[in-house]
């Protein structure tokens, strides 16, 4: 039961800074973390779009960010290392903040939703999916969806394949949930198959080839022819005449 405990605690403690990031590198693009242990700490990685910004001048912001870590998250020498995002486009986090904060500056939200699905698949994507979830045109709630490409939704590759981010737009009318998830290019689909286009004079040679394996064994097989036996000739009556 100790194990599920810490198991539980690291999972709510992941939480915890994941949305503190959120709020604290919103201007910096924020795009996500991961975390590893190593025999000197805790190894947070932070992906940006702008890593100056999560540096701050001299070193400021990732100073205090690594003492927020150690005093309100509790983690155990806590080492901070900050790395660019190599393409924004195919961040689900990134591209999550960008639709949100378009629709808060009033963007309708098929146009958003829409040039955001565009962006995505423009930059090589292999699928993209976006979900809004509230108050999108009225006082009723609602969720709206757009999708292009190939999205898993159950099983291990929805885990491992797709990336998935979330934002919330802050509206007059209410917030509105958005999710987008980016299945990122290059990636082994399990169910994914090629088809070999045949090679010129292959298939001959190949008939070829089965016939002379099954003329020796035929050879082998096939027993020895067995010689012809004579029907024996019925016995002549001999009849004696008087």
């Amino acid at each position: 039961m100790a194990n599920v405990t810490r198991f539980i605690d690291e999972g709510v403690r992941r939480a915890r800074i994941e949305r503190y990031f959120r709020k604290e590198l919103k201007r910096a693009g924020y795009g996500g973390m991961d975390i590893a242990r190593t025999p000197l700490g805790t190894q947070i990685t932070i992906f940006a779009e702008k890593p100056g910004v999560v540096i701050g001048k001299g070193g400021k912001t990732v100073r205090q960010l690594t003492q927020d870590l150690d005093t309100s998250f509790n983690v155990e020498s806590p080492q901070v290392d900050v790395q660019q995002v190599a393409n924004p486009n195919l961040n689900a986090q990134i591209m999550a903040e960008r639709l949100a904060n378009a629709l808060e500056r009033g963007w309708y939200f098929r146009k958003a939703g829409s040039s955001t699905i565009r962006r995505v698949m423009d930059a090589g994507a292999l699928g993209c999916e976006v979900v809004l979830s509230g108050k999108v045109t009225g006082a009723r709630s609602r969720v709206q969806k757009f999708v292009e490409g190939y999205i898993k939704h159950s099983g291990e590759p929805s885990v491992t394949l797709v990336e998935v981010g979330y934002a919330t737009a802050i509206k007059k009318l209410g917030t509105i949930g958005v999710q987008v998830r980016i299945v990122p290019p290059g990636v082994r689909l399990p169910d994914a198959f090629e088809v070999l286009e045949p090679v010129p004079g292959a298939a001959m040679e190949e008939k070829i080839e089965v016939m002379e394996v099954g003329d020796e064994l035929g050879d082998e097989i096939l027993p020895a022819s067995e010689p012809e036996i004579e029907p024996e000739s019925e016995p002549e009556d001999h009849l004696e005449v008087e």
